[in-house]
């Protein structure tokens, strides 16, 4: 590794997708437990979009603080170009993928957006090879968002965003309804309620419904016309991949001892209610999980799993990629093509 600086995504200042910068920048230097990889794809992510607007929608307190120029995102796949001298799981010229330190770099450390990345060894995996870079690198952060919620947490570290731990529940012979279910979490947590053998209720726009079919959907809400908490009654599991305020309105389609999990709980206020129903709500904070990547990998290979992938577009083009994300009406997973 003889060159010593790169392309990346900047931000020098927190806006709209206005200020992000295709420019130079330092490539990383390694350190003890790292690998090197150099980039071939880039999944963007919803964190993308709130570091780039200086996540405004949180509260001051925990609002991270930042140093500028920094390098959005998290997610990628490539090549490794070097490792550490203490790294002996990886050599140069793996295939790998990632989710760079998350949440540890959530003030923009994690620095994806970017011909090479460091990351530290224990949260890489080998790719599968019967995966390419792109669908690969649309997978890390929003599967492993539905494994930890739905399967298996994988750590014992506590739970930033409750005083409990998050608990999966079982899910085979269970129905459970998937709120956003054609986004990036949303599409996997389709595909993995399905392997577990649960009944599987998609809630989307119309548009989508073919593909969530293919991937697994037993019922079909679209909600354009229909709201899904005025026609189901009795489910075992929500999953909101949307969350937000209005997360309690699933409350009233779950049974007594059913369970509501939204993947953005910020704002819900339900608690209360909640326990007057008998329904438990949880969340939990994903995070990076190479050990968990490497078994993901195993589906992906085999197909149990698959990435749909909504739109492709160059690095350089990342602000047209953030505005395709504004947008809205996502079918899984925005990629960038790093060259």
């Amino acid at each position: 590794m003889t060159t010593k600086t790169m392309k990346a995504i900047q931000l020098h200042e927190f806006g709209g997708p206005h200020v992000l910068r295709y420019e130079d920048a330092p490539v990383p230097e390694l350190q003890p437990g790292e690998v090197l990889i150099r980039v071939h794809a880039v999944g963007l992510n919803p964190p993308d979009l709130y570091l780039r607007e200086g996540y405004k929608m949180l509260p001051p307190q925990w609002q991270p603080q930042v140093s500028f120029p920094l390098i959005l995102g998290t997610d990628v796949s490539g090549t490794v170009a070097a490792v550490a001298s203490d790294v002996s799981d990886f050599v140069v010229g793996d295939e790998v993928y990632a989710m760079v330190r998350f949440p540890s770099g959530l003030a923009g450390t994690s620095r994806a957006y970017a011909q090479y990345v460091s990351a530290p060894a224990s949260e890489v995996a080998i790719k599968p090879a019967a995966v390419d870079h792109l669908h690969a690198a649309g997978s890390p952060m929003s599967l492993l968002t539905a494994w930890q919620f739905m399967i298996d947490l994988g750590h014992d570290l506590p739970n930033p965003l409750q005083p409990r731990q998050h608990e999966p529940v079982p899910l085979a012979g269970r129905t459970v309804l998937v709120n956003g279910a054609a986004g990036g979490v949303g599409h996997f947590a389709v595909q993995l309620a399905k392997w577990k053998g649960a009944r599987v209720i998609a809630v989307a726009s119309g548009v989508h419904e073919g593909l969530l079919r293919e991937l697994g959907a037993d019922d079909y809400i679209d909600y354009q016309k229909r709201n899904a908490e005025d026609v189901v009654r009795d489910v075992d599991l929500v999953v909101d991949a949307v969350g937000g305020p209005n997360t309690g309105r699933f409350l009233r389609t779950l049974r007594r001892g059913g369970a509501l999990f939204p993947i953005f709980p910020l704002g819900y206020s339900g608690t209360d209610e909640a326990a007057h129903l008998g329904v438990t709500v949880s969340t939990t904070q994903v995070r990076s999980s190479g050990a968990q990547l490497a078994e993901l990998a195993n589906m992906l290979a085999a197909g149990a799993v698959r990435v749909h992938i909504d739109s492709t577009y160059g690095l350089a083009d990342a602000r047209l990629a953030h505005e395709r994300a504004a947008a809205g009406h996502i079918a899984g997973k925005i990629v960038l093509q790093v060259r």
